[in-house]
């Protein structure tokens, strides 16, 4: 007749060890998988704020205009203009949406596209200044909002169609595009990611 035989103390304690070794491995693994979904969903937002920014951005653009129709005894220069410079851009559009009603406003705007920081957070981000009212005092005035965070840095260039080639800067104010806007805005922005590492 056999003696029924239990686990030894030193048996119980190897798997004790076993079992915490093979739970330890497993929340490890939870935890890099987790980490790593959050950083996939983080990027996925940046990218989508930084496609809305481009569209957005585009359809303005798109719809920028000049008029020569102004009050000449009120004003010394055109009031509508197209500036552009290597990293901010101020133009007049008809892109301008009225969100609320019996307000005296109309779809033409002044707009201005730079990267600076952020007043809520301190970091750099792409913000957007609209003015509803068209005056000699285009670069003041109006309401900024953030239009897309961690955004580093903006470059923009426009096709110059008598150089065939992309410039630096376009200028309504100067003689060389006097009455011309560009008829092409390359757009660039540089978004910081979760881990610190840039990408445009």
């Amino acid at each position: 007749m056999t003696r029924a035989r239990g686990f030894s103390l030193v048996e119980l304690m190897i798997a004790v060890a076993v079992t915490a070794f093979i739970g330890a491995v497993i929340a490890g693994t939870y935890q890099q998988v987790d980490r790593a979904s959050t950083l996939v969903r983080d990027q996925a937002a940046r990218a989508s704020a930084v496609r809305l920014s481009l569209a957005r951005m585009t359809r303005e653009l798109s719809m920028a205009y000049l008029s020569d129709h102004y009050d000449l005894a009120r004003y010394r220069d055109r009031p509508t203009l197209f500036l552009g410079g290597d990293d901010k851009v101020l133009f007049t559009t008809m892109a301008h949406v009225r969100r609320y009603q019996d307000t005296a406003q109309s779809d033409q705007a002044v707009v201005e596209y730079l990267v600076d920081r952020d007043p809520e957070t301190g970091e750099e981000a792409l913000l957007r200044r609209v003015k509803v009212i068209i005056d000699d005092e285009t670069d003041r005035g109006g309401r900024t909002e953030l239009v897309a965070d961690h955004v580093t840095k903006l470059t923009l260039r426009y096709w110059d169609r008598v150089r065939k080639e992309w410039v630096r800067e376009w200028s309504t104010r100067s003689a060389e595009h006097a009455n011309e806007l560009p008829p092409r805005v390359k757009i660039e922005l540089e978004v910081k990611g979760q881990d610190g590492k840039t990408s445009t």
